[in-house]
């Protein structure tokens, strides 16, 4: 990735210490969390985590964890890959922020994974909570990739008639496309807001022995995600109003740059 700063600027700094230090605290909460399993009477567990009313070092290890993953993410977003397309307004770097919590996510996924096998396989001792656990981040990275798919324009898309049209053309049906976007934004928002305050008044949990309140938190992200989805497309729109007609091949998806890298390691092998 590119080290030149997007956004942040003279704050990158900071916000990556800042991460750092959130992610040590997280650690270091961790670890007493589970010093405290071989040590008192009724030690911290994952259910606890999803209960942490009162339980100052629950609270801790949480909000720690939640600078750790918003900081990161918002350091991760400073900079863009060489295929990545750069932000164009201040919304594109909201997106980009939403990315990259979506790409740390996926590490989640994976740890929690992980533990599960090594709980399961290595000391006969399977968790109820890993397997939940993973299917509620899945649920947030499959909503934010979709909005991170929106700002880099690489949802699927037909070009084989758009890239024969004028541009003139080529406008109108840009901007069919942006209001169907958000048509269906309003229509989900309009068929679904009833379904989610009354999901999130109960905090309506998902039935099982960790019961997590995944159906109340993922109803409401997908309006939201969905409703940013829409903003995104209208902010696509004003951005590329004024460029030069694109004419689409396959080529486009080569990433020259890890073609060299690859070529560079096997002449040094």
């Amino acid at each position: 990735m590119t080290q030149d700063s997007i956004w942040l600027g003279p704050l990158r700094r900071p916000v990556g210490l800042g991460a750092l230090a959130a992610c040590a605290v997280a650690a270091l909460t961790f670890l007493w969390l589970v010093l405290q399993h071989f040590t008192a009477a009724e030690p911290i567990g994952m259910y606890d985590m999803l209960r942490p009313a009162g339980r100052l070092s629950v609270l801790l290890m949480l909000w720690s964890l939640f600078a750790a993953v918003l900081l990161g993410a918002a350091w991760l977003s400073d900079t863009v890959a060489p295929l990545e397309t750069p932000p164009t307004g201040p919304f594109d770097i909201l997106s980009l922020v939403c990315a990259r919590i979506a790409m740390i996510g996926i590490t989640g996924i994976v740890a929690s994974m992980f533990y599960e096998v090594v709980a399961r396989y290595v000391f006969e001792k399977p968790t109820l909570w890993a397997n939940e656990l993973s299917l509620w981040i899945a649920g947030f990275v499959f909503l934010l990739a979709g909005l991170y798919a929106m700002q880099q324009r690489t949802h699927i898309r037909i070009f084989v008639i758009y890239d024969l049209l004028p541009r003139p053309v080529q406008k109108a049906s840009d901007v069919l496309s942006v209001l169907l976007v958000c048509f269906f934004a309003f229509c989900l928002v309009w068929g679904g807001w009833n379904e989610v305050v009354t999901k999130l008044a109960r905090m309506e949990t998902f039935g099982t022995a960790w019961d997590p309140p995944i159906p109340a938190t993922i109803k409401a992200a997908i309006l939201i995600t969905v409703v940013m989805v829409a903003v995104q497309a209208v902010s696509n729109l004003i951005a590329d109003w004024n460029k030069a007609p694109e004419h689409h091949s396959p080529m486009d998806d080569i990433d020259e740059a890890e073609i060299e890298n690859i070529r560079r390691t096997l002449k040094e092998d």
